[in-house]
């Protein structure tokens, strides 16, 4: 695996991260089981980059995610992101009460 720095944050991610959204459910039936075994896959064969949302299975993909951190030590760094719950993507949805009610799982 190769590794590049992400910006300036110091740290190395690498060059091939492990998408989220299929784990959430989204694209069908998947068990608990084959996503936490790909998530484990994914770290056995040096993936230290995942990339995720809130949306992606309502949360389900995050909390598979909390759960790979807690089974690993390496380091694992997750991008997360919030948002995709507007009818509509406007620069005013993106309001402090918005952006909060989604990171804190709140309908909005």
């Amino acid at each position: 695996m190769q590794y590049r720095a992400l910006g300036r944050t110091g740290w190395k991610v690498s060059e091939i991260s492990f998408g989220g959204w299929a784990i959430g459910g989204a694209w069908g039936q998947v068990s608990d089981q084959d996503s936490m075994a790909a998530l484990h896959q994914a770290v056995d064969s040096g993936v230290n980059f995942i990339d995720t949302a809130d949306v992606y299975g309502n949360g389900r993909s995050e909390r598979l995610i909390a759960q790979l951190k807690k089974d690993r030590k390496e380091e694992i760094i997750v991008a997360t992101k919030a948002g995709r719950r507007l009818p509509r993507q406007t620069v005013e949805g993106y309001s402090r009460e918005n952006v909060t009610a989604w990171i804190e799982d709140k309908t909005v």
